[in-house]
């Protein structure tokens, strides 16, 4: 017998159904006006666009008002520009952008051509948009490929990118369109507000912005402070001596807890560290820590412990060119010119014997999320943001919109198998790739970490796999090994979701192959390179699709149900076949910390075997919470995500010096 609930939703429709039902007439009518705007030629286009910034700024028309014809102008501009016709579901979803909301798509449905629709029709008040990315790379690449849309419809689009020379910046801003990165949006902010005369400033105000993965931006990186800072007192060989100390500390000494991610000195570590501080001669005689005397010195010394304790080497950081870079944790990337604050990355600067940079004092500091809610009107797309619905509305007034697929999804998502141990997981794993590998069956397989994104690609190579890894070590072959990765037979190894914004298509990347066969020959035709390929493509993709489709393989679950949801997206692109699946361990990070012991000992009673795994629905679902599954044994994984998150960032704050 079906609940009263379950009635109501068959025959009214779910909240989300009835939001996407509403825009059908406004779709119905830009339809309409297709065959009136194919008529046009190029400068009618043009002229169509004038027209428009006429009724708007000069008759006082609401963009609501001209969203048809506005919406049909730059559909026509597009198939012009780049032989796209969006889709209908595009132009649902750049409706629901218009209006103020997040548009949750799905992988390879489309985002960054939807977005152009409620960017030229916002970019018509005159005031600019903004368009968001989460990296410079991704800025560039939008910029120049939309920016022919917006060309063929008399907009002007700018980029903003790092160390960008103050006058290019400036125009950039003025541009109809702006493409730029979060970061680089709140540094102009406060870099604006350190100029002594308004002409000085780059940004003309915060009109609109479409925020590209919203989630990794305004919930991921909601706290994180951006901070403008100038240089303070070198105390270089302070933390050197104080490093020396901590290897010397035992288990007694300090109390770890990985929930928090904090770490303190016990009674016993402090007298420990006390003591040594007084060897090395870094406390003077008749002095202790509890005095205020000793500030600076316990600030030290609790940095110390939080570098060795609580950041580990290829997990939280990676060194290169003698310099500590940050890894971000949701997306696998290094994060350039990011630093710790207080002390901390001097700290771990010291730890790892490069050079120690001097501390920084704070200028100007801003959060995205203060910077986010400066816009008169903000919106957003991502492929996982109905998980954070919540927050979205409570901290932005931002709904969350689900827009159906182009194409039915044919991806199948098999319940996660959950092993007692990380070695016989990794067995799994290993003949799960093998498997895969044989028939041809392209692979993304997704880490949490360089170091096990590493000790994976050693047992592949061990097994006679060949593959690719893609992590913060090899960042710049980023483009190119997303590109290969949906090639038959093609094994890829990423950290969490590296590659995230560039699609991987089955057979190939078309364009990245003809782009390398004319750079190896310059001599060779475009149009016979093209044509040679895209046949090649064809037959590859064939292959691909009888082996398949992509198999994206998770080793692990992450903290946040959304980015294990990021990394299935990448498989099942427009109707593709695909699949996906989560291998896990008792001795995962996650499993381990929210108490595996429980679980451990009953699977012991039970009798599980050597090799074997646990595979049951179960493990899969976990509403509303953070944790890989619902049985008692892990539900106290489930907390509100923002606020631990939050805390976290408030712990460990980045700043980026001489920005």
């Amino acid at each position: 017998m079906l609940g009263l609930g379950t009635l109501a939703r068959k025959v009214f429709g779910t909240p989300n159904d009835r939001k996407v039902k509403s825009v059908r007439p406004i779709v119905a009518r830009i339809n309409a006006l297709e065959p009136e705007f194919q008529a046009l030629s190029d400068e009618d286009l043009v002229a169509r666009t004038r027209a428009l910034q006429d009724r708007v700024q000069n008759k006082g028309e609401s963009l609501d008002s001209i969203l048809p014809e506005a919406f049909a102008n730059c559909r026509e501009g597009a198939r012009r520009a780049l032989g796209l016709r969006a889709f209908d579901v595009q132009l649902k979803a750049g409706i629901f952008l218009h209006q103020g909301n997040i548009a949750e798509m799905k992988t390879g449905e489309g985002k960054t051509l939807m977005a152009t629709f409620p960017a030229y029709l916002n970019a018509l008040a005159g005031k600019g948009v903004h368009i968001v990315t989460v990296n410079d790379y991704l800025a560039k690449r939008d910029a120049e490929w939309m920016s022919k849309v917006y060309g063929a419809l008399g907009m002007t689009t700018g980029v903003v990118y790092p160390y960008q020379p103050d006058d290019e910046k400036r125009a950039a801003y003025r541009c109809d369109i702006t493409y730029a990165t979060n970061n680089e949006l709140g540094f102009d902010y406060l870099r604006d507000n350190m100029k002594s005369s308004i002409a000085e400033m780059a940004q003309r105000g915060h009109f609109f912005a479409i925020v590209d993965e919203v989630d990794s931006i305004l919930i991921d990186e909601a706290r994180t402070p951006l901070i403008i800072s100038g240089p303070s007192q070198d105390r270089s060989e302070l933390y050197i001596s104080v490093d020396k100390l901590i290897p010397s500390l035992d288990d007694s000494h300090f109390k770890l807890d990985e929930k928090t991610r904090n770490v303190t000195y016990t009674d016993e570590g402090n007298e420990f560290i006390e003591n040594k501080l007084r060897e090395a001669g870094l406390l003077p005689e008749g002095q202790n820590l509890y005095d205020p005397e000793s500030t600076s010195l316990v600030h030290h010394v609790t940095q110390a412990l939080r570098a060795h304790k609580l950041f580990n080497r290829d997990q939280q950081y990676i060194v290169r060119d003698g310099e500590v870079m940050l890894i971000d944790e949701f997306t696998g990337r290094m994060m350039r010119g990011r630093r710790l604050s207080d002390g901390l990355h001097q700290a771990i600067e010291a730890k790892e014997g490069v050079q120690i940079q001097p501390e920084n004092v704070t200028l100007a500091s801003v959060t995205f999320q203060n910077y986010f809610r400066l816009y008169d009107k903000l919106a957003g797309m991502t492929g996982t943001a109905a998980t954070e619905a919540e927050e979205f509305m409570e901290i932005y007034k931002l709904g969350v919109v689900e827009v159906p697929t182009n194409r039915p999804v044919a991806r199948k998502d098999e319940d996660d198998a959950v092993y007692r141990t990380a070695r016989e997981k990794f067995d799994g794993i290993v003949k799960s790739i093998k498997e895969a590998h044989e028939k041809g069956q392209p692979i993304l397989v997704g880490t949490t970490s360089i170091e096990k994104s590493e000790f994976l690609s050693g047992l592949l190579k061990a097994a006679g796999v060949p593959h690719n890894v893609l992590n913060a070590r090899h960042h710049e072959q980023e483009a190119r090994i997303v590109a290969e990765a949906g090639r038959f037979g093609a094994v890829t190894i990423a950290t969490n979701m590296a590659g995230r914004g560039t699609d991987i298509q089955l057979g190939g990347n078309v364009e990245m192959k003809v782009m390398e066969a004319i750079a190896a020959d310059p001599h060779l035709h475009p149009d016979e390179v093209r044509a040679r390929i895209e046949a090649e493509h064809a037959e590859e993709k064939a292959k691909v699709l009888a082996a398949g489709g992509l198999f994206v393989l998770g080793t692990e679950r992450h903290e946040s149900r959304r980015i294990d949801n990021q990394l299935r997206g990448r498989s099942g692109r427009q109707g593709d076949p695909g699949r996906s699946a989560f291998f896990l361990s008792l001795e995962d990070d996650l499993m381990r910390i929210f108490g595996s012991d429980k679980l451990d000992a009953v699977l012991s009673k039970l009798g599980m075997k050597e090799g074997e795994a646990i595979v049951h629905p179960w493990v899969n679902k976990s509403p509303s919470c953070q944790a890989p599954a619902s049985p008692p044994m892990w539900r106290a994984a489930c907390r509100p995500p923002l606020l631990w998150r939050s805390r976290m960032m408030e712990d460990t704050p980045e700043s980026t010096p001489g920005k």
